[in-house]
């Protein structure tokens, strides 16, 4: 039994910094109990590691906290204790910043940061000086020259009169003498950001501007998150009165932007620490956001971009993120993975980073629960312990509170959404879950295992639910259907489309059985309509038609204000300013779903559907 152990160190469930607990919190609550050695807490995870001084200390702590509840940050959490035989070493293993990339602390003086944040006027103004922007996330205001979010770039023929401010003069006249930069910047956007506003991941555009850009934090600190086109991410923090420089590959290739929360995840204590935070760093809490303001300094470039090599036509050496390239050049469509690898980069570009930037505005679009998840939901005995794999905004995590539901997504932005709303969430993939096997009553996966862009994966996914399991629990699986119509009724997705066209030139399921695809991975299905079929590039899918693939990429029109959507890929109308995203989706045909759960051992498929243009399935776990 658990309580006769003589170990001195437990793990702690539902009590990391990935739930909302900060260090802070949960120490003053340990420390009760006994003397704490250490106390490690990984970012982004929703448990920690305490090491007590002694096996007793630790076998209080297990009696007495056990099942107690920890209130933090406006929600309150249960915590789970359980002893294990060894915690890994405190030691820190320094992270290394992305190439090119410096942060300059205490740059400015609390004087001069006085100073530059009373010099700006957030006052509404129709002047031509500045242009002064209230954006959805923050406000904006620009000098020197507009930037314009419609095409990301700015009109080098019409400067805005005036300049820079004059009390930037002394920081940059400092910067040229400390060779941060070589050429003095014309350009200055200011940008406010309030607690749980951000900026979408972004590579500022190569054909606007000149290499080095500068960005200094006032007011706040923050943590920017840098990521890698193969996947690496560093989360760097933004100390106030710090300057952010950016030059070659960090500026050129690598994504930064800041996630819309309310806490961040940066070192504890006061005493210095390496500014790039990675999974393996354990002495982490979470400080709460205050009102930040950054100047952002760039020289507007005047030539196509070189990225530092000779001039054109010499490519840049960042072509793949380069707008400068793309018009000498034939778009090339992405195409269906190889490997696992392809697979896991595709996804990272075409689900991870899009969900990332549209978090805000799908969340919006996300409110009604679906009438059979929700039956499914509400016929699990009370008390049962629920896992949402890929929960999204949350929507299913408080539907029946009669459950102990936890989430989990790939989206930081996404889970900051469902602890904000009082959920138990934390980040994860839907392929490699934090969770011990057997722990779970129920599980769902709600239109998430039709973005994995391989066979192999989406297996993996259904086995990794699987896992979760108790013997007896069960799973319900929803994925996007090829077939918006069945049994002569056609899906929302398609009943929202205007019907005109449909009328006068025949019935859809006339126009179903001439075109229907076959099915990219082999699949036999009913009628063998699902055949084997080289389909090496990836489609963009017109939105409310019907298919003519399985693997393609779906449109998001990113827009400023919420409008109503079903839960399928955006209906949203765009427009001429609407940001547009692409999602890879993998769309089963009939048969496809049951036949892939087939593959997974110790289970047995209870019923299986189609609702409302998904396929639906539900398993459960013999053994």
């Amino acid at each position: 039994m658990e309580k006769s152990v003589n170990w001195n160190s437990l793990v702690v469930a539902n009590g990391g910094l990935g739930n909302g607990v900060s260090r802070e919190k949960l120490q003053d609550v340990l420390r009760e109990c006994g003397r704490v050695e250490s106390l490690l807490m990984p970012p982004n995870k929703p448990y920690a590691f305490v090491t007590y001084g002694s096996a007793e200390d630790a076998q209080r702590c297990y009696t007495s906290l056990n099942g107690s509840q920890l209130h933090c940050q406006g929600q309150t959490v249960t915590l789970y204790l359980s002893f294990v035989e060894k915690v890994g070493s405190e030691s820190e293993v320094c992270a290394e910043l992305p190439p090119g990339l410096k942060v300059l602390e205490e740059f400015v003086s609390a004087e001069e940061e006085t100073g530059l944040l009373d010099a700006i006027d957030w006052a509404p103004t129709s002047d031509a000086v500045t242009v002064q922007k209230a954006l959805k996330h923050r406000r904006v205001k620009h000098y020197g020259y507009e930037f314009r979010y419609d095409n990301n770039n700015v009109d080098k023929d019409k400067p805005l009169p005036g300049g820079l401010p004059k009390i930037c003069d002394a920081l940059l006249e400092r910067c040229l003498k400390e060779n941060h930069i070589d050429i003095r910047p014309d350009q200055l956007t200011i940008n406010q950001y309030e607690p749980g506003q951000g900026i979408p991941p972004h590579v500022d555009t190569h054909s606007a501007f000149e290499d080095t850009i500068l960005s200094l934090s006032l007011g706040a600190k923050t943590v920017m998150d840098f990521r890698h086109p193969e996947g690496r991410s560093v989360a760097v923090v933004l100390p106030r009165r710090s300057l952010l420089v950016m030059q070659g590959e960090s500026r050129y290739l690598w994504t930064h932007g800041i996630t819309p929360r309310k806490f961040d995840v940066v070192p504890a204590g006061d005493s210095v620490s390496p500014q790039a935070l990675t999974s393996d760093h354990s002495d982490l809490t979470l400080s709460k956001r205050d009102t930040r303001t950054s100047f952002t300094f760039r020289k507007v470039r005047r030539t196509a971009c070189d990225c530092g090599r000779p001039p054109p036509p010499v490519p840049c050496a960042y072509s793949s993120a380069c707008d400068s390239q793309r018009p000498l050049e034939e778009p090339s469509a992405p195409v269906l993975p190889q490997d696992d690898g392809d697979a896991s980069r595709l996804e990272t570009r075409f689900v991870h980073q899009v969900y990332e930037e549209i978090a805000s505005h799908f969340s919006s679009t996300r409110h009604s629960p679906w009438p059979r998840v929700r039956a499914f939901l509400c016929s699990l005995p009370p008390g049962a312990l629920l896992a949402d794999v890929g929960c999204g905004n949350g929507k299913y995590l408080g539907l029946n509170s009669d459950l102990w539901a936890m989430g989990c997504d790939r989206s930081q932005s996404l889970v900051q959404i469902c602890a904000e709303r009082g959920f138990q969430a934390f980040v994860s993939d839907a392929l490699n879950v934090p969770l011990r096997s057997g722990v779970c009553d129920a599980c769902i996966s709600i239109a998430v295992i039709h973005h994995f862009s391989t066979q192999e994966r989406r297996l993996a996914a259904v086995n990794e639910l699987v896992r979760l399991l108790k013997p007896g629990g069960r799973a319900l699986i929803y994925v996007w259907a090829l077939e918006q119509e069945y049994n002569k009724q056609r899906s929302k997705y398609l009943k929202e489309k205007d019907l005109g066209q449909e009328e006068r030139t025949g019935t859809s399921v006339e126009r179903e059985n001439e075109s229907v695809p076959d099915c990219s991975q082999g699949h036999a299905g009913k009628g063998d309509r699902c055949a084997q079929q080289n389909q090496p590039k990836l489609v963009v899918h017109t939105n409310r038609t019907a298919f003519n693939s399985q693997d393609l990429l779906v449109p998001w029109h990113l827009k400023g204000g919420a409008t109503k959507a079903p839960e399928t890929p955006t209906d949203n109308q765009p427009s001429e300013s609407s940001p547009v995203f692409h999602r890879y989706y993998h769309v089963f045909c009939e048969g496809e779903l049951e036949d892939l759960c087939r593959r997974v051992k110790d289970i047995t498929i209870q019923t299986s559907y189609h609702d409302q243009g998904n396929w639906c399935v539900i398993l459960e776990k013999t053994l």
